[in-house]
């Protein structure tokens, strides 16, 4: 199960996300970030993987963003299917718009089935990732990301995923 679960989880961290702030005219402008993204894999034995990630942020600071990340994940192969639902606070510290550090705590529901043994079950789990990585301008406030993410309360032989490291790629809009 650890050996099909990270695909997923890579897919949901590491998707294309996007964000975009919304301006006022005059003073004070709207400091709230909104975004997300979806995603999708397959591979052997009928895999298939569809995921969401939104999210809505606050800019705190002009440098520091704080919110509210979502996370749903469907997967289904020959073997197995399962369904996995994940929310948590972020906090993003934005240095120069060319360097990120990033933390994030998750909860996860899951529900799993075993289409050979017949098993079925249902299971949390916690996941607290640290990390950060490199942000390159490619427009007016658009920004690809590109960083690693490390789960600081994965465990070898209790976690669903396979790893608590995990890379992330993707898109910011409105910083």
């Amino acid at each position: 199960m650890k050996k099909i679960i990270i695909p997923l989880f890579l897919c949901i961290s590491g998707f294309v996300f996007s964000q975009a702030a919304v301006e006022n005219s005059g003073e004070n402008s709207n400091r709230w970030t909104f975004g997300g993204g979806i995603g999708f894999g397959f591979g052997s034995n009928n895999y298939f993987n569809l995921s969401a990630v939104p999210r809505v942020g606050y800019m705190l600071t002009n440098d520091l963003e704080g919110g509210i990340l979502g996370s749903v994940s469907w997967q289904k192969s020959n073997a197995y299917s399962s369904t996995m639902f994940g929310v948590g606070p972020f906090l993003n510290y934005y240095i120069a718009r060319t360097f990120f550090v990033s933390a994030n705590y998750q909860h996860y529901f899951i529900n799993y089935k075993d289409k050979i043994y017949d098993v079925k079950a249902n299971t949390n789990e916690d996941a607290l990732y640290l990390g950060g990585g490199y942000m390159q301008r490619i427009g007016n406030n658009s920004f690809l990301q590109l960083g690693l993410m490390y789960n600081v309360l994965w465990k070898e032989n209790s976690s669903v995923f396979s790893s608590g490291l995990v890379p992330n790629i993707g898109f910011v809009v409105g910083l």
